[in-house]
């Protein structure tokens, strides 16, 4: 640990710390001094006219209005510009809903037709950009190129998204992304740097049934959890910028991202007098072509075989200043491995065997807004069932059957409205069977090994008027951010796992 701390004590004192610091402190300060409140994308705030604290405790991470929101499909209004080319009238209506269901902080009441439809429509249009700088314990694995072994500045990702009403009852947040090369370049020929990227595209609608209100409405995605509302679920969970170069453990469950834009999915939700959220989608994989022309590698999966099924149930009680979560999510997936993808021949046939995936999580989320601050802890734990069929005829796996587990345990304080302070802390431990084929031997003890990684995450991001307006409001906004990942254990030992600890010092910008 001595040896650790004088390393890390000897890169903050290395010049080319201080060089990148240097200029990220500057694009900072030019950025309070010139841009406005930080909004998870300025086309939002342009479209509700409201400021980044009345919807995020930290973008992405959301408060109970930030949900609403999302839960009504990105459709509601209530600022200076229109919210769609056509009437604006409904989507009025819908806000108006929303106030009348619960009244969150901040609610706008409803305008008549001729004031909504005097104002002026803009195109939900917004782009981000995070450049950031990236420095491990120990140097990259070779190869590295095109970067150095360590200490490297990136821009990746930049997005450009659409966000926001589309018609009075449906909007959308899509997303393409550019992703800067893997060091040591894309493993196949089907790696692109240009992508879509995670696509929720809603119909929302509220009715009374009885003496429950109800929110209902359809998702089209393409990322299970994509559409979740609550921040605990992969697609929206901590951390939320996250440096492209350094080492991350091998193994993850199927619902941790391993299908993001390889599927297309279609469901039905509901959330119940605002305390019962209940939402049933289907996944299925896009063909061969339709991946490569999107921007995905189709061998970054095996081919899905028939209809992916994701659940998720959550019920949010909320008293006073205090919502709390718990909830339920899972997914069960069947994936035919490619075949001959080791041997560089990249063709598109696929074993007639499968491995089958059972993945299961538990949630809960609580948050407390105080006076001047947001408090938020987070727990999630999400347990797979593996079935390897494929894998284990094939010799890929040495025992029929597997277990993966993942949870990870979170602390959130978001100080202060204008100058916001946010810091974060996060364990993960990722746990499961050990299998000689899949994770290789000790060489030492010649036993087979786990996928078991643990560590620790922390961060400190620093918003920039994050409850005013500042000149330029609503088209620009920012977030600094100084992140440490710590392993305990790395890829099923514990030996050299802290050579793949990692500081990432990063600004991220959107318009």
């Amino acid at each position: 640990m001595r040896a650790d701390r004088g390393r890390f004590l000897g890169l903050l004192g290395s010049w080319k710390l201080v060089a990148v610091g240097a200029i990220l402190f500057s694009a900072f300060w030019l950025t309070i001094v010139f841009a406005s409140p930080a909004q998870a994308l300025p086309s939002f705030a342009r479209q509700t006219g409201q400021p980044c604290g009345t919807c995020h405790t930290d973008f992405p991470a959301l408060t109970p209005y930030g949900r609403r929101f999302k839960l009504l499909g990105y459709t509601a209004g209530g600022g200076q510009f229109r919210t769609t080319p056509f009437s604006s009238n409904d989507a009025m209506d819908v806000r108006a809903e929303y106030d009348k269901l619960r009244g969150y902080a901040k609610a706008v009441a409803p305008q008549s037709r001729a004031d909504a439809d005097s104002k002026e429509w803009v195109p939900p249009i917004s782009m981000m950009a995070v450049v950031g700088f990236t420095h491990t314990q120990a140097d990259l694995p070779a190869p590295t190129d095109p970067y150095a072994p360590n200490n490297n500045t990136v821009m990746s990702p930049f997005s450009i998204f659409w966000g926001g009403a589309i018609t009075s009852n449906i909007g959308a947040f899509a997303q393409v992304t550019y992703n800067a090369v893997p060091a040591g370049g894309f493993g196949d020929p089907f790696g692109h740097t240009w992508t879509w990227d995670n696509t929720d595209v809603r119909f929302a609608g509220t009715a009374m049934v009885g003496p429950l209100d109800v929110v209902y409405g359809i998702t089209a995605n393409n990322n299970p959890t994509v559409q979740d509302l609550w921040n605990t679920t992969p697609a929206w969970g901590f951390p939320y910028a996250a440096s492209n170069l350094a080492s991350t453990p091998a193994t993850k469950t199927v619902v941790e991202g391993a299908l993001a834009a390889h599927v297309g999915g279609v469901g039905a939700y509901a959330m119940i007098n605002d305390l019962l959220y209940l939402e049933v989608t289907g996944y299925k994989m896009l063909s061969f072509s339709q991946q490569n022309a999107l921007g995905t590698d189709p061998f970054g999966v095996g081919q899905l075989g028939g209809v992916a099924p994701y659940w998720r149930v959550a019920f949010e009680p909320h008293w006073g200043r205090n919502t709390w979560m718990i909830g339920t999510f899972g997914m069960y997936s069947e994936l035919h491995p490619w075949l001959n993808t080791a041997f560089g021949t990249w063709t598109t046939a696929v074993d007639p065997l499968s491995d089958r995936f059972t993945d299961i999580g538990f949630d809960t989320q609580y948050q407390y807004q105080g006076d001047d601050f947001w408090l938020t802890l987070r727990g999630s734990y999400i347990r797979e069932y593996q079935r390897l069929d494929s894998s284990f005829a094939s010799l890929a796996a040495a025992n029929p059957t597997n277990v993966v587990n993942s949870m990870k345990l979170q602390a959130s304080v978001a100080m202060g409205a204008d100058n916001r302070v946010v810091l974060t802390g996060q364990y993960f431990k990722i746990s499961g069977t050990s299998d000689a084929n899949l994770y290789g031997t000790d060489p030492l003890s010649g036993l087979a090994m786990t996928p078991n990684s643990d560590g620790w995450q922390a961060e400190i991001a620093y918003i920039p008027f994050g409850a005013s307006k500042m000149i330029g409001w609503p088209w620009f906004n920012a977030r600094i951010g100084l992140q440490y990942t710590y392993y305990n254990k790395f890829n099923g030992t514990s030996v050299a796992a802290h050579d793949n600890n990692t500081l990432f010092l990063h600004a991220w910008f959107a318009m």
